[in-house]
């Protein structure tokens, strides 16, 4: 039987070693997290970060010229509270459509198309 020093230091170590176990299983996951990165990005292209301020900054504009003041991009349902005032019940944004497409115009603006060889359908056989 143990005494009550000899428990002691024994807690202690495996409190050291939970310790070091925890500081390895974080090391661990960090390397994973960083290696499933890599794997995502395996296959992207790769642009400069002069290209993504390029990018960054065609979408801003595409945003800010886009007309959010136009009720007309809009569907509003009204509604009457208890004591008689007049609320919208729901909103929804409806034009997302234009929103979209001025986005991808600004940033189709910023690059060329690759020219990509036709697949032959005669030798699909």
């Amino acid at each position: 039987m143990m005494n009550k020093v000899d428990l002691e230091v024994k807690i202690e170590s495996l409190k050291n070693m939970i310790t070091e176990g925890q500081q390895q299983t974080s090391n661990y996951a960090g390397q994973l997290d960083k290696l499933n990165t890599e794997l995502a990005n395996i296959n992207k292209p790769v642009l400069t970060s002069s290209q993504f301020d390029d990018i960054t900054d065609a979408v801003e504009q595409a945003v800010n010229e886009y007309d959010f003041t136009d009720t007309n991009n809009f569907e509003i349902e009204y509604g009457i509270d208890y004591d008689g005032r007049v609320n919208c019940e729901s909103h929804e944004f409806r034009n997302h459509e234009d929103l979209q497409e001025m986005v991808c115009n600004k940033l189709y603006a910023l690059f060329a198309e690759a020219e990509c060889p036709e697949e032959d359908v005669t030798k699909a056989s």
